[in-house]
């Protein structure tokens, strides 16, 4: 059956009411990557050693070092865009970027919204605070100010685990949440180890310290849905990476420490 241009139109517009035009143009290929000649990822550049931005004001860390690995391996240029922990998945559905390697954990949740790769890293999760505040459970943070990055893992896990009465202030990203703490806003934070690592840094020693472990999660690569293909190839580049020692040179370059045991 002939449509024509107005029935075309109308059709297509029916079709972007109901979500589904999106799913249509969304799907993208291995070919069509390597047809365009670059990988555009989305990456955080404020979750240092992951992503950060180094002294020539470009995007660095050991996401940005993986993701290099990534479009060598596909045989293209690799464009990075940068990205904040609320709007990385809005991203990639909308077409922004092909891939995030944006230090995002894997999570039944997100499983829903995206399609993950195998672990390319992983990050342990805990509750930060002053050492004079005592924190030694999830029933301590009943009154008290607890910041996290918004729709962050952190925040997810922090939720979980207050009890009714923990005042949860939720940031824009972790470097927000961070400064919270060091300037009093909130008692505790919940953040990566790498973070924590930082705050003591900048902070009078002893002041502050880790209350309790909250996870420790697995990062990998995200693709929209349906980008099977993409993400064997992805898959396939992830284990030979993992296998050649090569993610845990650039981990240990960047974090200190071996790669950690991937499941």
């Amino acid at each position: 059956m002939a449509f024509t241009r107005r029935q075309f139109t109308a059709t297509a517009t029916a079709l972007a009411a109901a979500g589904l035009l999106h799913t249509f143009a969304s799907a993208q290929t291995v070919e069509d990557i390597r047809k365009k000649g670059k990988l555009v990822v989305g990456m955080l550049v404020d979750f240092p050693p992951y992503g950060v931005l180094n002294d020539k004001n470009q995007p660095d860390g050991y996401d940005a070092d993986v993701a290099r690995l990534l479009a060598k391996d596909l045989g293209v240029e690799l464009e990075i865009v940068p990205v904040t922990g609320p709007n990385r998945i809005p991203f990639l559905l909308t077409n922004k970027v092909d891939a995030l390697v944006a230090s995002l954990a894997i999570t039944p949740e997100r499983s829903k919204q995206v399609l993950f790769s195998k672990p390319y890293s992983a990050a342990s999760i805990v509750l930060y605070g002053e050492a004079k505040t005592k924190i030694t459970g999830p029933a301590d943070l009943k009154g008290l100010r607890v910041g996290v990055a918004r729709a962050s893992t952190q925040d997810v896990a922090v939720t979980k685990v207050a009890p009714e009465g923990t005042q949860i202030r939720r940031f824009d990203d972790d470097a927000s949440a961070m400064q919270a703490l060091l300037s009093g806003q909130v008692d505790a934070i919940g953040c990566s180890v790498t973070v924590a690592a930082q705050i003591a840094q900048r902070a009078p020693a002893g002041r502050f310290e880790s209350k309790f472990p909250l996870l420790q999660q697995n990062m990998a690569v995200a693709l929209r849905p349906g980008q099977d293909a993409l993400a064997a190839a992805i898959n396939a580049a992830i284990d030979k990476h993992i296998a050649s020692g090569e993610f845990n040179q650039r981990y240990k370059k960047w974090l200190g420490a071996d790669l950690p045991k991937l499941d």
